[in-house]
C-alpha cells in the first residue's frame, strides 16, 4: 500500500499508539511485530544568503570543513535517536546516508537522509533526525558569515516497510517528491 497527503485524515482518527488507555505516554511494545527490511528518506534545506553560500561552496567558512561536518553530524545523530526522542526504540541501523546537496536556487542547501534497517519498527525518526541535526550544524558551522539562515520543511519523503505499507509524500507538500 503507498499512502500520501490524502491518507492524512484517516491517520490522523487512528488512536495514538504512544498513548495509554489513561493518556500516559508509553514506548509502543514492538516485540510481537515482524522484523522486516525498512528505509526511510528525509530531506530538509537550509537558505542562505547567496555569498554565504559561495564561501562554503569554496570552502571558505571560518570553521572550517561545513559540509562534511554537517554529514558525519547527520550520521552520528541518527545513530543516537533514542536517545534524543524519549518514545523511539534504540534500533540497529544498517544504512545511513547524508547529503548535502548544493540548491543555487534557495541559495542554499538541500539535505538528504536515507536510513535503513531490519527490524519491528522503521527508521523514520532516524531520517528526520538526521536532517535535523545536519542542518543544525551546517548552521553553526556557517553562522559567523551569516545569523539570519533559514532551517526549512524538514519532512519525511517516503518510506517502505513493517504493517503499515509504503508511504510516499505528495508532490503537492513537497517539491523533493
Amino acid at each position: 500500500m503507498t499512502q500520501n497527503s490524502s491518507d492524512t485524515a484517516a491517520a490522523v482518527s487512528q488512536p495514538l499508539t504512544h498513548l495509554d488507555a489513561q493518556g500516559q505516554a508509553q514506548m509502543v511494545d514492538v516485540s510481537l511485530k515482524q522484523q522486516t527490511v525498512r528505509e526511510a528518506i528525509a530531506v530538509g534545506q537550509v537558505r542562505m544568503l547567496p555569498e554565504t553560500f559561495a564561501a562554503i561552496a569554496a570552502g571558505n567558512a571560518p570553521k572550517g570543513d561545513v559540509l562534511g561536518t554537517a554529514r558525519l553530524a547527520g550520521i552520528m545523530a541518527a545513530k543516537q535517536t533514542a536517545q534524543l526522542i524519549p518514545l523511539c526504540h534504540p534500533l540497529p541501523l544498517h544504512k545511513v546516508e547524508v547529503d548535502l546537496l548544493p540548491s543555487p536556487d534557495l541559495p542554499g542547501y538541500r539535505i538528504q537522509a536515507i536510513v535503513k534497517t531490519k527490524a519491528e519498527t522503521g527508521v523514520e525518526m532516524e531520517a528526520l533526525t538526521a536532517v535535523a541535526v545536519a542542518a543544525l550544524t551546517l548552521y553553526d558551522m556557517a553562522k559567523a558569515l551569516d545569523k539570519a539562515m533559514q532551517i526549512e520543511n524538514i519532512h519525511l519523503l517516503s518510506k517502505t516497510g513493517g504493517k503499515s505499507g509504503d508511504y510516499q509524500c505528495h508532490p503537492t507538500i513537497s517539491s523533493w517528491a
